[in-house]
């Protein structure tokens, strides 16, 4: 289905070029001279781009008349009419440098310039309508300089949250916050040797892209004020406040690579995004209400090479030649020597005059794929496993609302979001020559699939306003995260033919609720200016693990 949306999209596209495009190219310089990779060109109107190279060269088809719009992170954009074939531009450093920022501080009017720790301020709303990506993780890792986050393989649920790390350190060491509140984490942790072994991090991609105005990543270690989770930095997720402005986003993408689908070329990993952002003022003194609601579809896809090990051995012959004959498999699994010795003998193999299973083993233990695969009508690519990205679709709603109650900054705040996601990846390939192979169930093997159910829900709420010269801030902030999996296309062995092949696995959750209170106060009369502080935190976690079907762990025989 999403090849047909493509094409279909590819088209609709294609119709926008007339005869009178033609290739116009250029360099793109910052205000020191120096050449700016990764800068974004687009056809104003339109969804037609490039991006600079690593020399800050571009090419782009374009119509005389046409309105060249160059953006770039800390960089004022600019648009330039096309009048000739060359177009070098000179971007000018941003003014996000002087954007008062929240992390690092509690100091009132910090901007990013005045910070003793290095503070990158994104603004997603223009990544979101002119970047290439629009998976927060994805946008993080495009921007951000020391934030790194990759889709894991055959990783059990990580799979399915991408593990996100500042500085290379563990993800639990980054404090993720939103609207200056401390997002929860989620309830997967992070095992069979992903980054992050061993950790919990937070589940960024839980948070739509259109619903952020801008992030703060501070890029440095911030225990001492933010707490131990905070060493490799924070990350403040501010939310759109904007009203009366409908903004609308369709994306697609897929991968085009000589690598793609197994190796063999072609498109695959295609993704589709459709997000929508809204605002209602509130009142007569700014309080605004603003909706985001996003629906996104991500395809898996494998890069592996074809299997080169051993995939049957010589009893799976004799389990052949036992199925030709209408003979049921299962029997041959019991202590039955004298017809898997009949059968052994029916495929041309000399038992040597063995007499028990234990004379039985050694003798049909030795590989045979190459003679079982032609005689199958297999190759070896069909016993590949799943190496590369997971399946996702998920959709996500946030909000985030504030109300002035009276003239002197008294306001009632609060953001909330729900997130449902659901996942498939697969594990290891169940090999038929492996023990752990039921093969009167799954004759040629099987490759187990590891559907999740992800569910995210949070909520804030809190006023914040003066007493006397003391500005106080109360707020509750509440956040739950569960995942559940079922495994499919699978089997309990020790339950031979009365195993199911699908099993409620079971799944864990997390919860957890933080109340706040924060006073400071600002003395601009005391030296060059003394910000006073005080703060206390209650906050109550609760993790929860719960079991699946008994089918789905335990051992019958």
């Amino acid at each position: 289905m999403f090849k047909h949306i493509l094409i279909l999209m590819v088209f609709a596209v294609g119709i926008t070029f007339n005869g009178f495009s033609q290739e116009i190219s250029g360099k793109v310089l910052d205000d020191t001279s120096q050449p700016l990779p990764g800068v974004s060109i687009v056809i104003k109107g339109t969804a037609i781009g490039t991006t600079s190279d690593f020399d800050g060269n571009y090419t782009i088809n374009a119509s005389m008349g046409d309105v060249l719009v160059f953006s770039y992170v800390g960089f004022e954009s600019q648009e330039v009419e096309v009048t000739s074939n060359v177009i070098n531009v000179t971007m000018k450093s941003g003014v996000s440098l002087d954007q008062v920022v929240i992390v690092g501080s509690r100091a009132p009017a910090r901007a990013a310039i005045e910070s003793t720790s290095p503070i990158d301020v994104i603004d997603v709303t223009e990544l979101v309508s002119n970047g290439p990506q629009v998976n927060l993780n994805q946008i993080l890792n495009y921007v951000a300089p020391s934030f790194t986050s990759n889709t894991q393989t055959i990783s059990d649920g990580t799979d399915h949250i991408d593990p996100a790390s500042l500085r290379g350190l563990g993800p639990d060491q980054v404090l993720v916050l939103i609207n200056g509140k401390r997002r929860h984490n989620s309830s997967l942790v992070n095992v069979n040797g992903t980054f992050g072994r061993g950790s919990v991090g937070t589940d960024l991609n839980a948070i739509p892209a259109a619903a952020i105005k801008r992030i703060e990543v501070l890029r440095d270690g911030a225990a001492a004020q933010y707490g131990s989770d905070a060493i490799a930095g924070v990350i403040n997720i501010v939310l759109n406040t904007s009203v009366n402005e409908l903004n609308f986003n369709i994306t697609s993408a897929a991968n085009f690579s000589k690598n793609a689908n197994d190796q063999t070329g072609g498109v695959d990993g295609g993704t589709v995004n459709v997000s929508a952002n809204y605002g209602l003022p509130l009142g007569e003194k700014g309080g605004f209400i603003n909706f985001t609601g996003d629906f996104d579809y991500r395809e898996d896809y494998s890069r592996m090479k074809e299997w080169e090990g051993n995939v049957f051995n010589l009893y799976n012959t004799v389990e052949r030649f036992a199925q030709m004959d209408g003979y049921n498999l299962a029997n041959l699994l019991d202590d039955d020597v004298a017809d898997v010795i009949q059968y052994a003998n029916a495929a041309g193999i000399n038992t040597g005059g063995a007499t028990t299973k234990e004379d039985l083993q050694p003798i049909l233990s030795p590989d045979n794929t190459a003679a079982e695969l032609s005689a199958r009508g297999l190759e070896r690519s069909d016993f590949n496993m799943r190496v590369g990205q997971s399946a996702l679709r998920g959709g996500r709603f946030f909000t985030n609302f504030s109300l002035p109650l009276d003239e002197t900054g008294t306001e009632l705040y609060s953001f909330a979001g729900l997130s449902s996601r659901t996942g498939n990846s697969a594990g290891f390939y169940r090999l038929p020559n492996q023990s752990r192979t039921y093969t009167p169930a799954y004759f040629n093997g099987f490759l187990p699939e590891i559907n999740s159910n992800i569910k995210d829900q949070s909520i804030a709420v809190g006023i914040r306003g003066k007493i006397s010269d003391w500005n106080i801030d109360f707020s509750n902030t509440y956040g739950k995260n569960a995942f559940l999996y079922t495994i499919g296309n699978t089997f309990n062995a020790s339950l031979q033919n009365a195993s199911p092949t699908t099993f409620d696995a079971g799944g864990f959750n997390f919860r957890q609720n933080t109340t706040n209170l924060d006073i400071n106060q600002f003395y601009d009369d005391v030296m060059s200016g003394l910000n006073l502080a005080f703060g206390a935190e209650y906050r109550l976690e609760n993790y929860e693990i719960e079991a699946g079907e008994l089918p789905s762990y335990a051992q019958y025989t």
